[in-house]
């Protein structure tokens, strides 16, 4: 038995006795995956209960989920012992079937109608916040780096990407993921991969698999830059990967190659070459500049 077959036959979280199937909650209230929204379903209660357990210890503090749809995922949170689920939902469809689970979990779910990149969950419920989401795709990569920028509001990310941006979350120096993305992610977070998602897990299936991350915000960041800086010198950096950093780095100073020069680093080198170490000198050396 592999340790997924484990996972699963230790139990994902049984579904409350009061609700009903999700499939049969979906055609009730006759719902479809909005794929302008980056919709999918994810229904398979082993795989909600894994993430959950993986998400956890949940019985302190708020969990914050993100686009919570028809409550799968948030059904296994609450089955799981969370205290308190803040779910920020945008399509007002799904509001009626997770008022139905708020009721079947009474002051334990808390449903807010708006747009997660417009709400700072930060400020959202008591700390320990952990955030856990089946994240829309074409939203993720940005409210990732919003969470990211509040340091340790948060006591944990677990989060489902494609998993093209999983690999770019974890991009070591010298890979073809290694760039912007993975400097700040790890820069501000410990990375880890948790386990993959096939599409035919989802209704609608996408077109491509899905991964788990989970990110443990560092209380300070790996190493001292400014955040903007670091920013602008991976972007320059990044632009142009085969270019090297005597000619990416020139859009941020004349004086790039000397600044290069300066902290050890070959201007000859690309940006795929340099660890995080190295961004973040170059970043302050470009801010003393």
């Amino acid at each position: 038995m592999t340790e997924d077959d484990k996972d699963a036959a230790e139990g994902a979280g049984k579904p409350a006795m009061a609700l009903p199937p999700l499939r049969d909650v979906i055609a009730r209230h006759g719902l479809s995956a909005n794929r302008g929204l980056g919709q999918n379903f994810l229904f398979d209660l082993n795989l909600t209960g894994r993430i959950a357990r993986a998400a956890g210890p949940l019985d302190a503090g708020t969990v914050i989920e993100i686009g919570p749809g028809p409550g799968g995922l948030t059904r296994a949170l609450l089955d799981h012992g969370a205290r308190e689920v803040i779910a920020i939902e945008r399509d007002r469809r799904f509001l009626p079937v997770l008022a139905e689970i708020a009721a079947a979990y009474p002051g334990r779910l808390n449903v807010i109608e708006g747009d997660a990149l417009k709400i700072d969950a930060a400020k959202l419920g008591s700390k320990p916040r952990r955030i856990v989401a089946n994240l829309p795709y074409n939203v993720a990569t940005p409210l990732l780096l919003n969470w990211l920028s509040a340091g340790t509001a948060f006591a944990s990310l677990t989060l489902m990407f494609q998993k093209e941006v999983a690999d770019r979350l974890l991009g070591q120096p010298r890979s073809k993921d290694y760039g912007r993305l993975a400097i700040a992610a790890q820069w501000r977070a410990e990375v880890r991969r948790l386990f993959d998602v096939p599409p035919r897990a989802f209704t609608p299936p996408p077109k491509v698999t899905s991964t788990v991350v989970q990110l443990i915000p560092r209380q300070e960041p790996l190493y001292p830059a400014d955040a903007e800086m670091l920013e602008r010198v991976a972007a320059a950096a990044f632009g142009q990967r085969r270019k090297m950093l005597r000619q990416s780095l020139r859009r941020l100073s004349p004086l790039a190659e000397e600044i290069i020069q300066s902290q050890g680093i070959a201007p000859t080198a690309r940006g795929e070459e340099l660890s995080i170490e190295q961004f973040c000198a170059l970043a302050r050396a470009f801010r003393g500049r």
